[in-house]
């Protein structure tokens, strides 16, 4: 304690006087108690094993965060799981340096900050364990890890608001429909896959298809506000690339990138998923309309398959635990519209196909719980068709109601004649068709060439919707 607690003079006479004295006595007590420490509570590490450390002495809730001290730093943790009277934590960063009995420390008992550099802690309540990272304004323009630390040498983040990385869930009834159309600027997207505002669309592809390519334009071209990138366990020298030679200045202007590469801790993948859903969060309820952009969502189910085996939770679908399939919609529901009159999320999440197998794990699951998916065809891009969209196979699930009935029976038409000339294009190749045999594969040949121009397009080309609307209109025309 800061003093010694003072008690009442037995010799005081009068009660009045003594009432008096018994509560000056309480309120010297009060003074000292209040400017003494409380007590440390702290635990001892046990083992490490792989990705997961193994602690007792503490209870504390999942979720909730940690710091395990070394003799010249400290590593810091996320109580991910918990069995009897020991806790599991997953690292921030590697463990090496680690020792047996290494004391653990609860992050808010040693008054650090949490995991974004800043000291937030005494904004929170009591109750609230939750982590909390930067958000705001001043994070436009600006490169962070997963953690809300910066990682473009811009200087430190001002101390101004901070949000927490788990939110609640927006009632499925509070949410307003889709109705308006999102101009992305990619004209095989706006006429024939149309997007409204706060739809959830998937990207599925393999690798070197084209998809941050794709992903690139629609950053720079869509009609949204804010812009929020999240690049979630891909190559490291892909971030800078994305930034300089993709997004360019005038796109990031209006963007926040929140990176987490392959080289990060599993935690730290998952956090930057997290944490770029929360900025995007947080300017939707300041009624602005968001891009956000995620790649990958695979990367993302992978760290939680990393953290789920490591704490002993048994594989089920090829090799992915079943709190993966959990996970996955709890991170895709925080995106789409938020309450009538309010802001929006539209999000872009990629989807790694394995050996361009649509039938993965990962991909089928996200088909279920996304409004729709664009695949990228690996045979178009070897041609050198750009953005290479299998128009065949992808679809928007709330284009019907975003569109006229007349533009969605040409756009059925359009696939309809694309997709009969694709089936006979050997046939075609080795001619073999003899010319009348089929009269709507004979429109088919006769507009192939002017079909496939109106799907391709430059990666420095933006065309808005009303022009993309008005050229297939003319298409449509000429096909009649």
């Amino acid at each position: 304690m800061a003093g010694t607690l003072k008690m009442p003079d037995p010799m005081v006479a009068s009660a009045s006087e003594h009432a008096r004295h018994w509560q000056d006595c309480l309120q010297d007590n009060r003074d000292s108690v209040s400017q003494g420490k409380s007590l440390l509570v702290s635990g001892r590490l046990t083992r490490v094993t792989g990705l997961v450390m193994e602690a007792v002495g503490l209870k504390m809730p999942v979720g909730s965060t940690c710091v395990v001290e070394l003799p010249n730093s400290r590593i810091e943790a996320e109580v991910v799981g918990f069995s009897g009277e020991k806790l599991f934590l997953m690292p921030e960063n590697d463990v090496q340096g680690l020792m047996p009995g290494a004391r653990v420390v609860p992050q808010e008992a040693v008054g650090m900050p949490a995991l974004g550099g800043k000291n937030r802690t005494r904004k929170r309540r009591a109750a609230d364990r939750t982590r909390h990272l930067p958000v705001g304004n001043m994070l436009l323009g600006r490169v962070l890890d997963g953690a809300g630390r910066p990682l473009d040498q811009l200087g430190p983040l001002p101390e101004e608001e901070n949000a927490p990385l788990q939110s609640r869930p927006i009632n499925p009834l509070d949410r307003a429909p889709i109705k308006a159309t999102l101009d992305v600027g990619v004209r095989a997207i706006n006429n024939l896959l149309t997007v409204g505002r706060g739809q959830r669309m998937g990207l599925f592809s393999g690798s070197g298809v084209g998809k941050s390519v794709l992903l690139g334009m629609m950053a720079r071209y869509t009609s949204a506000d804010v812009v929020v990138v999240g690049l979630i366990g891909e190559r490291g020298r892909e971030v800078r690339e994305f930034i300089t030679d993709i997004l360019g200045p005038v796109g990031m202007a209006r963007s926040v990138v929140v990176a987490a590469p392959a080289d990060t801790s599993p935690l730290m993948r998952m956090q930057g998923a997290a944490y770029a859903t929360t900025i995007a969060e947080y300017f939707r309820d300041q009624g602005k309309d968001v891009l956000l952009i995620m790649d990958s969502l695979t990367r993302y189910a992978m760290a939680q398959r990393e953290i789920a085996l490591a704490i002993g939770e048994p594989p089920a679908t090829k090799g992915y635990p079943p709190s993966v399939f959990a996970k996955l919609p709890q991170l895709v529901e925080r995106a789409g519209n938020g309450t009538e009159g309010g802001g929006s999320i539209t999000a872009f999440y990629t989807v790694l196909t394995e050996g361009d197998d649509l039938q993965d794990p990962i991909a089928d699951s996200a088909r279920a719980i996304l409004d729709g998916h664009i695949v990228l065809s690996r045979r178009l891009a070897e041609q050198g068709h750009y953005p290479a969209i299998d128009i065949e196979t992808s679809i928007s699930r709330a284009m019907n109601h975003l569109v006229s009935e007349q533009h969605f029976s040409s756009v059925n038409n359009f696939k309809h004649m694309y997709a009969h000339y694709q089936r006979n294009h050997d046939l075609i190749s080795v001619g073999a068709y003899v010319s009348g045999s089929d009269p709507l594969l004979d429109q088919g040949i006769a507009m192939y060439p002017r079909m496939e121009n109106f799907l391709k397009q430059g990666m420095f080309e933006r065309e808005d919707y009303a022009s993309g609307v008005a050229a297939f209109t003319h298409l449509f025309d000429k096909l009649n």
